[in-house]
């Protein structure tokens, strides 16, 4: 019934050929496809993207040189509502890998049930060689190229890998000079200053804990004395990794982009976060002991907590994984390949798709209230959160035990499914 995959692939370890970013979205693409008997011509829409826009753009740097940039902008599929999706600043960033973040997207938002599509965008650099104006110059720039399909009932993006409400203020305001007027509603992640939402910055962490407390108590489980690990310390996983500490869980090992530490008896997670943000990383916080990265991964822990980048979890390490749970924080870091052996080893795999989607939900109510200009308190955006999420892991969970497969496959049956029941409801034009 399916397509081969795309034959755009990238070279691993050796020279030898491994699936792309966008690859390993349409294998799992296909696999649900075949599971739930998806319409050949519903399959065909869903394994390509919409549109996508790739710029090259000019920036002049502090030293009065001009440096070019590559950037993308993605939608996946806009069936179920305005395009919705991140824009990362990365050196690695390319537009294959925009491709699966936008796809991620796409099943996200119809997982957790808000009305929008999938998008993504991104730069290729690296923000911390960038000074404040040039980052600003950039991020300006980059919207100016991409804003022809911007706008609060087109396309909204929100922060994501080194981008923040700063760069979102930016965006907006960019495209507003344009518009003319100024238009809230065109981003989300914004500060509360210019019509940011309470909960915004911490909703995506917040949303991996709520989901792995779920994840506990249907196996007859709580979180309190649970044992957790987790890879990378950014606004995902220092959200998460506090929050856990608060339940009452052992956070016994983080990472981030300098190195990774470890305690046995557990990391005060609260003094951690004050730590990193005078010295600008986890490296040296004391009462830990230095970790090789690699080796976060392979932990006897209760709870893996990939919050990082993108294929973390490969055929490489998969085998070695001792977690008995893990909770996609970050978005794709278990390849398709690594997903079978951890299936077959008994690891439960909460995909990004249901843990990570507290941002993008707490994006939906930001949108809302940007587009009525009215707003909500922090206790009523976390109160909304709670419930959408918790409903969605019920549902994901329902559709496991129904079809007797795992929580990723059955997260793209509640997703996919939805997403197709749109396509055919609205048909095709002309």
């Amino acid at each position: 019934m399916s397509e081969k995959v795309n034959t755009e692939t990238k070279h691993g370890d050796g020279g030898r050929q491994t699936p792309s970013a966008f690859d390993n979205a349409r294998i799992r693409l296909d696999a649900v496809a075949r599971k739930i008997d998806l319409p050949p011509d519903v399959l065909a829409q869903l394994r390509e993207c919409k549109r996508e826009l790739s710029v090259h753009f000019p920036v002049k740097m502090d030293g009065g040189t001009v440096k070019m940039f590559a950037g993308y902008r993605v939608h996946h599929n806009v069936t179920r509502g305005p395009a919705k999706g991140g824009i990362r600043y990365h050196p690695e960033t390319d537009l294959d890998e925009v491709r699966a973040l936008a796809f991620w997207m796409t099943v996200k938002c119809a997982v957790v049930n808000i009305p929008f599509g999938g998008a993504k965008g991104g730069v290729a650099c690296d923000p911390s060689t960038l000074s404040l104006g040039e980052l600003e110059r950039l991020t300006r720039r980059y919207t100016s190229e991409i804003a022809v399909l911007l706008g609060p009932e087109k396309d909204i993006p929100a922060p994501d890998v080194n981008t923040n409400g700063q760069i979102m203020a930016w965006v907006m305001d960019t495209y507003s000079q344009e518009a003319g007027h100024t238009v809230p509603a065109v981003v989300t992640g914004k500060p509360l200053s210019v019509g940011g939402s309470e909960g915004r910055i911490e909703a995506t962490g917040r949303g991996v804990v709520t989901i792995t407390r779920e994840l506990l108590l249907s196996r007859g489980e709580q979180l309190p004395n649970s044992s957790v690990a987790v890879q990378g310390f950014g606004n995902v996983g220092s959200i998460a990794a506090g929050g856990f500490f608060r339940a009452g869980a052992k956070v016994i090992a983080v990472s981030d982009v300098r190195g990774a530490i470890h305690n046995a008896s557990g990391l005060d997670v609260i003094a951690l976060q004050e730590f990193t943000q005078k010295t600008g990383s986890i490296v040296g916080f004391p009462a830990s002991e230095p970790l090789d990265p690699a080796n976060l991964l392979t932990l006897p822990v209760d709870i893996l907590v990939p919050a990082a980048l993108q294929d973390q979890i490969t055929v490489a390490n998969a085998a070695q994984v001792r977690a008995r749970y893990i909770v996609e924080g970050a978005n794709g870091p278990i390849t398709p390949q690594a997903d079978e052996i951890l299936n077959a080893s008994g690891v439960i795999v909460v995909p990004d798709v249901v843990a990570n989607a507290g941002g993008v939900t707490v994006s939906y109510f930001e949108w809302v209230q940007g587009l009525q200009s009215f707003f909500w308190s922090e206790s009523e955006v976390n109160a909304k959160l709670e419930q959408i999420m918790v409903r969605a892991f019920g549902q994901v969970r329902a559709a496991a035990e129904k079809y007797k497969t795992d929580l990723r496959t059955a997260a793209y049956i509640v997703g996919v499914g939805r997403v197709a029941e749109a396509i055919q409801s609205r048909g095709i034009y002309p």
